[in-house]
């Protein structure tokens, strides 16, 4: 084994702060007992805070996948047409997911290059007079491909055509690194998972539920038993669970919970977006591209890269991985072993950024990638700049 700590800097699973780990050290404890409630309703409630909502959250023990299917058939009935866009693999993926479970998705096609377009979103929508559509299904962060969607233009988009369909918006990449408003935007079902913001290992996964969504669950049609919102909702008031639930993984997220109010979610904001100018300063100072083109659509809480053409992503991810020690994210179909990806999200600095992006640097070196030096210090002049203003506004 390599001495030294591996530098886990892919787009999630994010890296978990002891603080957390210690904390799903705690035994076990009977969750049917008086003292699980306690947990129980202050990872319920505390989830609320974090999604920025009144409404109900529901926790599952699976990933993020899980909670997208929860979504889908607590809300819609065989056949019925959602209307979805390409931001990239996992838009891809969610589409996929409604087929297999009997919908029509009605997928607009995207570049991979910037976020959902709202305005392409309203048009299907103005063009669909007899509401077929029961739900547009957007993903905020695009894990993909570093890129995030404007979801409050999306709901405006919905609310200009004069639409009734659901606003399903997918969190798993995004919640509590990038700013969300569940209520405020007028989302109808939030997905999310564990596994990155939140800074968890993967195992719990979370859908947000409108007073809107709740009443369609009531007349859906697809069939449903383990995702039953109306199962969980009787023991959920009471703090429990209609089955074993993570009982350790709820402890790390009241953990989490607490970490995140103790920095506050507006700072924690501020943080990713500091790291991402930092590491998107890196990339052009290297003279390469970022995937994402739309400035205003970057993501926070990853960049993804594009190598030069006739160069292998994945080949430089391997040596990187093997004299560094460091895991990059890899390119995903359309993009694959095009591009790699820097995580930089959840427990997270500005000298693991650094560190981070050295590792890149010398894997670009290492692997015969031509790129210009200097992107580690691009990085250090944004993340001092940024640090001095903090500290002037304070």
């Amino acid at each position: 084994m390599p001495a030294g700590r591996h530098f886990l800097q892919i787009p999630g699973p994010s890296n978990v702060p002891d603080r957390i780990l210690r904390a799903m050290d705690y035994p076990t404890m009977d969750h049917r007992g008086p003292a699980f409630a306690d947990v129980g309703r202050k990872a319920l409630e505390g989830m609320k805070g974090i999604f920025k909502t009144d409404s109900r959250v529901v926790i599952y023990p699976s990933s993020g996948t899980g909670a997208w299917e929860a979504a889908m058939v607590n809300t819609l009935s065989p056949g019925d047409t959602v209307l979805m866009y390409e931001t990239g693999h996992f838009a891809m993926l969610w589409k996929k997911l409604a087929e297999k479970l009997g919908l029509n998705p009605v997928f607009i096609e995207g570049d991979w290059r910037g976020g959902a377009n709202a305005a392409a979103i309203e048009e299907h929508l103005r063009g669909d007079k007899g509401q077929e559509i029961k739900a547009v299904c957007v993903v905020h962060n695009e894990t993909s491909t570093g890129s995030v969607t404007d979801v409050a233009a999306v709901r405006r988009a919905i609310d200009a055509a004069g639409h009734s369909a659901l606003l399903m918006v997918d969190t798993i990449s995004s919640l509590a690194s990038v700013d969300y408003r569940h209520d405020e935007w007028g989302v109808d079902v939030t997905v999310s998972g564990s596994q990155k913001g939140l800074m968890l290992p993967p195992g719990l996964s979370f859908n947000a539920v409108s007073d809107k969504a709740m009443t369609a669950s009531e007349s859906a049609g697809l069939i449903r038993s383990y995702w039953s919102w109306a199962e969980m909702a009787g023991p959920n008031d009471t703090g429990y669970f209609p089955y074993t639930p993570a009982t350790n993984l709820l402890y790390g997220l009241n953990e989490a919970i607490d970490m995140l109010h103790e920095e506050g979610l507006e700072n924690v904001f501020a943080r990713h977006r500091r790291h991402g100018a930092a590491a998107r300063a890196a990339v052009e100072a290297w003279g390469l591209e970022v995937l994402c083109n739309t400035p205003s659509d970057r993501s926070p809480v990853l960049t993804a890269v594009m190598v030069p053409e006739g160069h292998s992503a994945d080949n430089f991810r391997a040596v990187t991985l093997r004299n560094y020690d460091m895991s990059l994210g890899n390119g995903l179909s359309k993009v694959a072993d095009r591009v790699f990806r820097i995580g930089h999200l959840g427990d997270f600095n500005d000298l693991m950024l650094i560190g981070t992006l050295a590792g890149v640097e010398m894997g670009l070196r290492d692997a015969g990638v031509p790129y210009r030096a200097g992107g580690v210090q691009a990085a250090m002049e944004v993340l001092g700049e940024t640090a001095l203003a903090n500290r002037a506004a304070a």
